[in-house]
């Protein structure tokens, strides 16, 4: 696939970075975890279940965000498949996200006063814009947008990047181009291990076996949505 991202900081060069890796098994966790590394600039990129994303990248990555901090509390920006761009606390996002494994991107320079207005302008005038992904194949710009294209294009708004087409860069292409020349490096990744969904007990067995079903269904169903519905 080409990746149409042109990378960008001036005096960047390429670096590699150590990443620590964090388990837990709740989205509270997760959020008491990342709050206080998240800042303004901060990318927070998902390895999620949607096949459509994985298997036309061909990467684990499927979905990324970006970050603002206001008044000590981050704030995550995304675009998501039904809903459009939109703005959640850190724990909304966890919460209808659902990442398995989240990957925090941190920028190599601190943003100055000067980029982290315009990346907050950025973000926060585009919010409600409604999503599409069908012209990340012709690579025309429409009224919809994607989760790579907002921040791609976000990062372009305050000088971080220079991208050819933001509607054709994905969130494997946009990882490769921030980190490869050192504009941002990978700082941790956190894995949410949920808990397995044990059956409420019942007193009979058919009774059981009734709730092992619809134990079993709703799992299924989670994830046929996460894999083939992308939600």
């Amino acid at each position: 696939m080409n990746y149409l991202l042109v990378l960008a900081l001036a005096g960047a060069s390429p670096s590699a970075s150590s990443t620590e890796n964090v388990e837990v098994t709740s989205i509270a966790e997760a959020a008491s975890e990342l709050r206080p590394m998240l800042k303004t600039g901060t990318l927070l990129v998902s390895k999620g279940d949607c096949l459509a994303v994985r298997v036309y990248t061909q990467s684990p990555f499927t979905h990324i965000a970006a970050v603002i901090r206001r008044n000590g509390r981050p704030f995550v920006y995304d675009a998501a498949n039904g809903v459009g761009v939109r703005c959640q606390t850190l724990e909304n996002y966890l919460q209808i996200q659902s990442p398995d494994e989240l990957h925090i991107f941190q920028p190599t320079r601190p943003l100055n006063s000067s980029q982290q207005k315009q990346l907050a302008g950025w973000l926060d005038g585009q919010l409600g814009r409604p999503y599409a992904v069908a012209h990340h194949i012709s690579g025309e710009r429409g009224k919809g947008v994607h989760c790579a294209e907002y921040v791609a294009e976000a990062l372009y708004k305050c000088g971080l990047i220079k991208v050819k087409n933001p509607a054709k860069v994905s969130p494997a292409s946009l990882v490769k181009g921030i980190t490869i020349y050192n504009v941002y490096l990978q700082t941790e990744t956190v894995h949410i291990i949920a808990p397995i969904r044990e059956p409420t007990p019942s007193s009979t067995w058919y009774g059981q076996a009734w709730r092992s079903t619809k134990t079993c269904t709703a799992t299924c169903m989670s994830k046929f949505r996460r894999c083939v519905l992308c939600q």
